[in-house]
C-alpha cells in the first residue's frame, strides 16, 4: 500500500497484524477521527475568542501550536504505536496555530473563515462519495501520481521557504494575481485527492487487521490532510479576495 500523505505512509506495512487490544476498523477510525476534530474546533475556538479580546496570548498560542504541532506530527509519524496519546494533543496544538492563523486572515477579509470551513467539509464529502461510489479508484498509478504531484508541491514550498531568507518571494505562490490563484487552485486539488489515499488506506487496514493502536494513527494522517486541505483553500479565498 502507498500512500503520498506522510503521515501514513508505510504505517500498515510495518504494522503487526494484531495486539493484545485488538484489531483496527473502519467505525474504530472513524470515532476517534471525530474526536481529533473535536479537539481541533475546542483549541481553535479558544485562541479565536483570545484575539477577539485583543489578548497578548495570541501570538505566542498560535506558535506554540505551529512548532508543537509540527514536533508531534513527527513523533506520531515515526512511533506510530504512541498515537493514542500523541495524536489528540497534536489535534489541540493545530487547533491553537489553526485559531490564531484563522483569525489574522478572518480580519483582513470577513467571512472568509466560514467560506474556508464549508468549502473544506464539502470538498471531503465529495471525495468520500466519489470513493465509496467509485468513481475515483486509488489505483496503483493514480497512487503514484498523486505521491509525485505532492512531493513538488512540498519541494516548491521548501524552496520558497529558504529564499525567503535571502528576501526573495515565489510569486506564485505568494501574490493574488492568476499564476498564484491557479497555483493554489492545482494545491487544492492535490490535497482532495490525497482524501482518496487516506480513505483507501483506511480500508485497506481494517480489512488485513491492523492493530487497534492504527486507529488512532490513522485518525491522525486524516487529520493532518484536512488541515492541509483547509489551510490551502483559506489561501485560495484570500488570493481570490485581493484580485
Amino acid at each position: 500500500m502507498k500512500t503520498s500523505n506522510p503521515a501514513l505512509k508505510k504505517a500498515f506495512q510495518q504494522a503487526t497484524v494484531q495486539d493484545a487490544t485488538g484489531l483496527m476498523t473502519v467505525q474504530g477510525t472513524i470515532e476517534k477521527s471525530g474526536l481529533l476534530l473535536l479537539l481541533v474546533i475546542l483549541a481553535a475556538s479558544i485562541n479565536w475568542t483570545l484575539f477577539s479580546t485583543g489578548s497578548t496570548l495570541v501570538q505566542p498560542l498560535t506558535f506554540t501550536g505551529a512548532i508543537g504541532g509540527f514536533i508531534l506530527a513527527l513523533v506520531t509519524i515515526f512511533k506510530k504505536e504512541m498515537a493514542r496519546i500523541t495524536a489528540p494533543i497534536y489535534a489541540l496544538l493545530e487547533g491553537l496555530f489553526l485559531g490564531g492563523i484563522s483569525a489574522i486572515f478572518e480580519l483582513s477579509a470577513p467571512g472568509i473563515v466560514m467560506q474556508a470551513i464549508g468549502l473544506t467539509f464539502g470538498v471531503f464529502a465529495v471525495m468520500l462519495i466519489a470513493y465509496r461510489m467509485g468513481w475515483i479508484r486509488a489505483t496503483a498509478k493514480f497512487k503514484m501520481g498523486v505521491m509525485v504531484a505532492t512531493g513538488a508541491v512540498a519541494l516548491t514550498y521548501l524552496i520558497s521557504f529558504i529564499l525567503s531568507f535571502f528576501g526573495i518571494y515565489l510569486p506564485m505562490i505568494h501574490e493574488g494575481g492568476p499564476i498564484g490563484i491557479l497555483f493554489s487552485v492545482v494545491v487544492v486539488g492535490i490535497a482532495a485527492l490525497n482524501l482518496i489515499l487516506d480513505f483507501d488506506l483506511i480500508e485497506e487496514g481494517a480489512t488485513q487487521g491492523a492493530p487497534k493502536y492504527m486507529e488512532w494513527y490513522a485518525s491522525f494522517g486524516l487529520l493532518v490532510t484536512l488541515v492541509w486541505l483547509y489551510l490551502e483553500i483559506l489561501r485560495l479565498l484570500s488570493k481570490l479576495s485581493r484580485d
